[in-house]
C-alpha cells in the first residue's frame, strides 16, 4: 500500500500515479509499503497547525495537557502488540522493540506525570524570584515563560520510528505546541501506526498532531519565527538545514541531535575477575547487538588499559558465541536482528572497510555474508536480508584519526588502547563531542579524572560499579527525566531532560510591572500587591472561591525568656544562642540570647490557623524558609498568611495552594518568611 500522511485532521494519500519509494521488509526484502506525498499542501498543513493547533492547545492548561499525554499513553499501551509486530519488518527483536515502543510510551507517561507535579495548572510558567527595582516595591520584574506562537517540526531517524517521535511529542504537546512529524521513510510506516492508534484515541484536539510520509521538498520555505525545528540524523544533513535562511536569519528555532562516536572507558582498576570489568564486557555486547547497533548512543569507542586489551576481546568473543543469534527477529530464538535496510547495510560495511583501510584490524566479525536464523528456523546465508554479524576492530594506534571520526552505524565498535587515565580523557576527547560516555571503574578518584576531563565533551556520562551494575538503565538508554543531546558533532542541541524540554518549546520573557500587575498577568502574587482581609478566614473557603489575595492578619503574641527556655527543655535545642546569654551576645548576627526560629514557626501556625474542620484538608510542608531578624524576649509577633497560588487538580478532589508567610515583628521588621503548602478540598 501507499502509506497515508495525517493533515488536517484527516487520513490523506497521494494520487495513485505517484511512484512512491519502495520499503522493504529487512529480513526478507519483500516490498511492504510504497511513500510518497508529491501533491500534499505542506504550506497549509503548517498554518491549519499555527491556527487550529494553537487554538486547540491554547484552551488547555499545562495539568490538563499532561493528563491527555498520560491518556494517549495508555491508549498505546493497549494497542502496542500492534507496533511489536510491524517492528518486526524492521529487523527488530521484541526486546529491540521494547527499547522503541514501550521507551516510547514510558516518555509520554513521564511527561504526563511531570507536567502536574511540577508546572502549575496554568499556562505561564514563572522562572526564578521575583526582583525589586525600586525602593519602595512598587516596581517589579520578574521572568516568565509562555509557549511559542507556531509549529513544532519533528524530522526524525529511521531507528526509532515510536521513541524519536513520543520523546519530542510529549514537551511539545506539554508546553502547548502542535506538531509535525516527518518519520524516516524505512520504517515510517511503524511511525505511521502509532499516530493512527492516538488518532483513533479520539484524545488529540484538533490540529494537534500531523504526519506527513514522504519528502518534504520546500519545508523549511514553509517556516517562520514562533516556529521550531527538532532534527534527529546525520551531522550533515543537520548542517544542511542549519543553514537555510528561515533557521539564520528567519528566526525558526533549530535543534539537532546527530551522530557521535561514543565511548566507553574501562578504569586501569577494572581488572578481569571484578565486577567491573565484567559489567564493561556485557554492556559492550549489549551496545553491539541491540537494535543491531543501530543507535545514535551506542558504544563505537572502547577505549581500554593497553594491557587488558586482548582480554577485553577474548571476554567480548565469549560473550557473543554464548549469547548472539542473528537471524529473522520472526524466528525462535533470534537475538539480533537485521540493520533497517539493505542500503544501511551497504553503508555499514563501506565505514567498515574504511576503518580497516585505516589500521582497524578485525578481531571478531568481518564483511561477508553471515549465516543467519531464516524465519522458518533453518540456517544458512540470506542475501536478501540486510544481516551484518557483530563486528570489533582492534587499533594498535589509539591515535588514528578514523578511530574518531568514522562512524558505521551498526553493530560494530573499536578497541583502543591507553596507558594513562590523562590519555584516556584525551581519546575522548578526540571523538569531538559525543552523546554519551560511559566509566567502569570503583576508584572514586579514577572516576573523578575520566569523568571531571571529558563531561565538557559530552551530554551525559554514566558510571558503571558494582554498586549499579544490576540497576543502571546502561549506557545507550537516554532517559526523559534527564538531558538527551550533546557537543560539537552530536548536534550542539538538547532534548528531554524532564521539564527543561517543556521550556525549550517556551519563550522566556522578562516581565516589569507594578505588584498588582504581575500578580493579574503570572496568576502569583506578590508582595506589595492588593490583598483581601476581609470576610470570612482563609481557610474556610473550597478551592473554587478561595482568590489569589485573599489574606488573614493574626493579632500579636509576645515573646518572653520563659517561653524560649520552656521550648529549648521540650524540644532538646540547647543551642547556646537561646541559652547563654554571654555567648550570644557574643556572636556577630545576635544581640544577646534570641528565640528559636522554629519556636517563631510553630506560634506562627498558631496565630494564623483556623483550627475548626473544613476545605483545608492537610500541611504539607514549608519552603523557601528564612530568618531574617532575630526576635530576643520582651519583642512580638504577629504574622500575615496571604493566598499566593492556587492549583486545582485535574483528577482529585482537591488542589494544592502555596500561602505566603510572613512573621513581623512589633516594629514591622520581617522576621521570617516561607511558603507553607496545603491542601483544600475544591
Amino acid at each position: 500500500m501507499t502509506l497515508p500522511s495525517y493533515i488536517r485532521d484527516e487520513w490523506w494519500s497521494p494520487d495513485e500515479s505517484v511512484n512512491g519509494a519502495e520499503v522493504r521488509d529487512a529480513s526478507t526484502g519483500e516490498v511492504i509499503a510504497l511513500i510518497g506525498a508529491d501533491g500534499l499542501d505542506l504550506g497549509g498543513a503548517l498554518e491549519y497547525a499555527r491556527e487550529t493547533g494553537q487554538a486547540s492547545l491554547g484552551e488547555l492548561t499545562f495539568h490538563q495537557r499532561a493528563l491527555l499525554l498520560k491518556q494517549l499513553a495508555q491508549a498505546l499501551t493497549e494497542r502496542k502488540q500492534e507496533l511489536y509486530g510491524l517492528s518486526l519488518r524492521a529487523g527488530a527483536t521484541r526486546a529491540d522493540a521494547w527499547i522503541d515502543v514501550d521507551g516510547g510510551i514510558g516518555a509520554l507517561f513521564t511527561y504526563g506525570s511531570k507536567g502536574r507535579r511540577e508546572l502549575p495548572n496554568a499556562r505561564v510558567v514563572v522562572d526564578g524570584p521575583a526582583e525589586q527595582l525600586s525602593k519602595d516595591g512598587s516596581f517589579l520584574g520578574r521572568h516568565v515563560f509562555t509557549r511559542l506562537p507556531g509549529v513544532a517540526v519533528q524530522i526524525n531517524a529511521f531507528n526509532f520510528p515510536v521513541w524519536g517521535m513520543l520523546e519530542k511529542l510529549g514537551p511539545s504537546f506539554l508546553a502547548g505546541m502542535p506538531t509535525l512529524v516527518k518519520p524516516a521513510t524505512p520504517t515510517a510506516y511503524i511511525a505511521e501506526h502509532a499516530v493512527r492508534i492516538m488518532v483513533e484515541s479520539g484524545l488529540l484536539p484538533a490540529g494537534t498532531l500531523q504526519l506527513v510520509c514522504g519528502s518534504v521538498p520546500g519545508l523549511f520555505d514553509h517556516l517562520r519565527l514562533g516556529d521550531l525545528v527538532a532534527f534527529t540524523g546525520s551531522a550533515s544533513t543537520a548542517e544542511r538545514l542549519r543553514s537555510h535562511d528561515s533557521v539564520q536569519t528567519g528566526g525558526v528555532r533549530f535543534t539537532s541531535e546527530t551522530d557521535s562516536i561514543n565511548a566507553s572507558v574501562l578504569g586501569p582498576d577494572a581488572v578481569p575477575g571484578t565486577p567491573e570489568f565484567d559489567a564493561y564486557v556485557k554492556q559492550l555486547v549489549v551496545e553491539l547487538t541491540a537494535k543491531s547497533g543501530q543507535k545514535c548512543t551506542a558504544i563505537r569507542r572502547a577505549i581500554v588499559p593497553a594491557p587488558l586489551v586482548d582480554d577485553v576481546a577474548a571476554a567480548v568473543r565469549t560473550r557473543i558465541a554464548e549469547r548472539v543469534v542473528v537471524g529473522d527477529p520472526r524466528a525462535e530464538g533470534v537475538t539480533m536482528g537485521p540493520l533497517a535496510s539493505q542500503e544501511q547495510r551497504q553503508e555499514v560495511l563501506r565505514q567498515v572497510g574504511a576503518l580497516v583501510a585505516a589500521g582497524g584490524e578485525l578481531v571478531i566479525g568481518g564483511l561477508d555474508q553471515p549465516s543467519v536464523t531464516r524465519a522458518d528456523g533453518t540456517v544458512g546465508a540470506a542475501v536478501e536480508g540486510a544481516f551484518v554479524a557483530p563486528i570489533l576492530l582492534r587499533f594498535a594506534d589509539a591515535w588514528t584519526p578514523a578511530a574518531h571520526t568514522v562512524e558505521a552505524f551498526g553493530p560494530v565498535a573499536s578497541l583502543l588502547p591507553y596507558d594513562t587515565t590523562a590519555e584516556a580523557v584525551a581519546l575522548v576527547a578526540r571523538g569531538g563531542g559525543s552523546l554519551v560516555t560511559s566509566v567502569a571503574t570503583h576508584d572514586p578518584d579514577v572516576a573523578r579524572e575520566l569523568v571531571l576531563g571529558s563531561a565538557a565533551y559530552n551530554g551525559r556520562v554514566l558510571v558503571l560499579d558494582r554498586d549499579d551494575a544490576r540497576t543502571s538503565t546502561g549506557h545507550g538508554s537516554p532517559m526523559p527525566h534527564l538531558v538527551h543531546g550533546g557537543p560539537g558533532r552530536a548536534g550542539g542541541g538538547e532534548e528531554l531532560g524532564g521539564i527543561r524540554a517543556v521550556l525549550h518549546h517556551m519563550q522566556r520573557t522578562a516581565l516589569q510591572g507594578s505588584p498588582d500587575m504581575l500578580t493579574a498577568l503570572t496568576g502569583v502574587w506578590h508582595a506589595g500587591a492588593s490583598a483581601d482581609s476581609s470576610g470570612p478566614h482563609p481557610f474556610r473557603k473550597s478551592l473554587s472561591t478561595l482568590r489569589i489575595g485573599d489574606q488573614v492578619q493574626s493579632g500579636e503574641r509576645e515573646i518572653t525568656l520563659d517561653d524560649i527556655e520552656t521550648f529549648a527543655a521540650f524540644t532538646g535545642d540547647t543551642f547556646y544562642a537561646h541559652m547563654d546569654e554571654e555567648a550570644a551576645a557574643a556572636n556577630p548576627f545576635f544581640p544577646g540570647r534570641v528565640a528559636h526560629g522554629y519556636l517563631l514557626v510553630s506560634w506562627a501556625a498558631g496565630l494564623f490557623v483556623d483550627p475548626a474542620p473544613g476545605p483545608v484538608l492537610a500541611n504539607y510542608g514549608l519552603e523557601d524558609l528564612r530568618f531574617l531578624t532575630p526576635v530576643v524576649p520582651g519583642d512580638s509577633i504577629r504574622v500575615a498568611l496571604t493566598a499566593k497560588q492556587i492549583t486545582p487538580r485535574e483528577t482529585d478532589e482537591y488542589g494544592e495552594v502555596r500561602w505566603d508567610a510572613r512573621i513581623l515583628n512589633q516594629r514591622d521588621e520581617v522576621v521570617a518568611t516561607y511558603d507553607v503548602l496545603t491542601l483544600v478540598a475544591k
